[in-house]
């Protein structure tokens, strides 16, 4: 009888399960991963001017890009000016507080890129930002 009660005293000794961290410590990287806002960089080729003072933004939801030529594109796709300002009064609408960069080329002419800040500021944009490359 003793002998068994000590076959048992030894086999019963306490374990950590790693198991179910290991489940949410997956999870949560999952769910992270999934969650993560990654900027968006726009694929219409834009030399964009240097800037010392340039500051990285986190809140990046829209971005408009002006080439050299002066063509305006609406996430990598041609926009007219007239359409323009109707998808930004609908972006507004849908995304309070939410920000637009503008990606103008260092040769595009600064009335095309005055335009293009005026038709989102009456669309109701709130937070306008230029893109700008750090100087190397």
């Amino acid at each position: 009888m003793k002998r068994k009660l000590r076959q048992m005293r030894r086999r019963a000794t306490p374990g950590l399960d790693m198991a179910p961290l290991l489940d949410m410590i997956f999870i949560l990287l999952i769910f992270f991963v999934v969650n993560a806002s990654f900027i968006r960089e726009t694929s219409v080729p834009v030399d964009r001017p240097s800037a010392r003072s340039a500051v990285s933004s986190d809140q990046v939801r829209l971005v408009l890009a002006v080439d050299a030529s002066g063509r305006i594109f609406l996430e990598d796709r041609p926009v007219d000016p007239g359409v323009l300002r109707g998808r930004m009064q609908e972006f507004a609408a849908n995304n309070p507080g939410a920000a637009v960069v503008v990606a103008a080329d260092k040769e595009a002419a600064s009335g095309t890129l005055m335009r293009v800040l005026d038709i989102c500021r009456m669309a109701g944009i709130q937070h306008l930002a230029l893109a700008a490359r750090r100087p190397e």
